[in-house]
């Protein structure tokens, strides 16, 4: 591990540095690692801008969508002036001017069955910022076929949720076995979304992330986090492996992305 820093990133690291439990060691960690994050929106956007900032050496960010006015009210990466451009641009500009001394891959393109397994396998960790059930399961799937840890996060009006799914289970499946039928689950642009929720669970997100790299702490995986920002309450729920389960169970029977996902990216 390389140890080397220089002076710059000595003075933009030193609170981590300073750290014990962080440390140049742990910095390194940071340094070296690759972080994929799925939807460059409410969620990823605080998600990309604390990675960046907190030096993990290459991010990628995958969305097709370009940035909206509506965007504006929780999606902090962008800003007015970039209204029509691609959120991958948006979002990687406001990285590198943050923090140049990181890489961010821009993956413009639509994540489906085709392309998720070969990006997966670039990245240690996969992030899902993604606002619809469709992609979630396809990201679960692809992380847990591609070996990658999986922090997932998801917010709905005043709410939101927070895991991390380690290979071997329990998945995301495991949680939620199939897809809610059509209407049951709004997305964010059908019910609203207080645009601070998305900061508060993205920049949890990006904690659950930086443990997962620095192996510090308790981790997430096999606990679900639930927010209720009106009530100022949190609680954890204890998830089990579900030994029917079709991703990750005694058998079974999901071995590839050949099922039917629909949906696109829809970064909330």
């Amino acid at each position: 591990m390389n140890l080397d820093f220089s002076e710059d990133e000595l003075h933009r690291y030193s609170r981590h540095i300073l750290l014990g439990e962080v440390g140049a060691i742990g910095q390194a960690r940071l340094r070296s690692a690759s972080v994929l994050i799925i939807g460059a929106g409410g969620l990823g956007s605080p998600l990309l801008l604390y990675l960046a900032a907190a030096g993990v050496g290459r991010i990628g960010v995958i969305d097709d969508d370009v940035v909206e006015l509506s965007n504006l009210q929780r999606q902090i990466a962008h800003s007015t002036a970039h209204l029509g451009m691609a959120k991958t641009a948006s979002a990687a500009a406001a990285a590198r001017a943050l923090n140049p001394l990181v890489r961010i891959d821009e993956h413009r393109a639509r994540l489906g069955p085709a392309n998720a397994l070969a990006l997966f396998a670039d990245y240690n960790i996969i992030c899902d910022g993604s606002d619809n059930f469709a992609t979630r399961f396809l990201v679960a799937d692809a992380a847990h076929l591609a070996n990658r840890t999986l922090v997932s996060a998801a917010v709905l009006r005043f709410e939101g949720q927070l895991a991390v799914f380690h290979p071997g289970g329990p998945c995301y499946r495991c949680l939620y076995p199939e897809s809610p039928p059509p209407g049951m689950a709004p997305s964010c642009s059908e019910a609203g979304v207080l645009g601070a929720v998305t900061g508060v669970m993205g920049t949890l997100q990006a904690t659950e992330v930086l443990k997962e790299i620095l192996g510090l702490g308790e981790s997430l995986a096999g606990r679900l986090l639930l927010w209720d920002a009106l009530a100022a309450q949190f609680r954890t729920i204890t998830l089990a492996r579900d030994p029917d389960c079709a991703l990750c169970g005694a058998t079974p029977r999901i071995h590839d992305l050949s099922g039917d996902y629909g949906g696109n990216i829809c970064a909330g």
